[in-house]
């Protein structure tokens, strides 16, 4: 698997996903983000442009898709209630996902987000699997994925 690095984030990518993280690997959408670091990673191929929380991209995903945003917030949140959990999160239970917990509702997408602090850094995990039914069936290798985060 490449590993992926940038703006103190590394993560291994699975050889049939792609991955960029925002500090030169691609453009954002102006969606309001004030220049966040955000990793982007997906089970198939990610337009050039697209949205922090993957808008643009999750419009062309399969119900076998999985679409992964690592998105940093400012200094200012560290430390605030919502950024209270401590530590990466690593294991993900399928139960955990939602159709009401995506940015932008898709047929038959469900999602998750997880807001978390690493290294005195506020980051929110979002997760967006093609298919709420199936979602079972890709939690092994997001779970695997995870294992390999790392930020500094």
């Amino acid at each position: 698997m490449p590993r992926l690095s940038g703006s103190g984030i590394s993560i291994d990518v699975p050889d049939t996903w792609e991955g960029a993280i925002s500090d030169g690997g691609f453009q954002l959408e102006a969606d309001g983000a004030k220049e966040p670091t955000v990793m982007h990673l997906a089970s198939f191929p990610l337009p050039a442009e697209r949205g922090s929380f993957g808008s643009g991209a999750v419009e062309f995903m399969r119900s076998d898709d999985v679409f992964m945003t690592l998105f940093e917030y400012g200094e200012e949140s560290v430390g605030t209630p919502l950024f209270a959990a401590q530590g990466i999160p690593r294991q993900i239970a399928a139960r955990e996902f939602d159709r009401n917990a995506l940015q932008r509702a898709l047929p038959g997408q469900s999602g998750l987000q997880r807001f978390f602090t690493e290294g005195g850094r506020a980051f929110c995990l979002y997760i967006v699997l093609g298919s709420h039914i199936d979602r079972a069936d890709v939690l092994s290798q997001v779970n695997a994925v995870l294992e390999t985060l790392e930020i500094v």
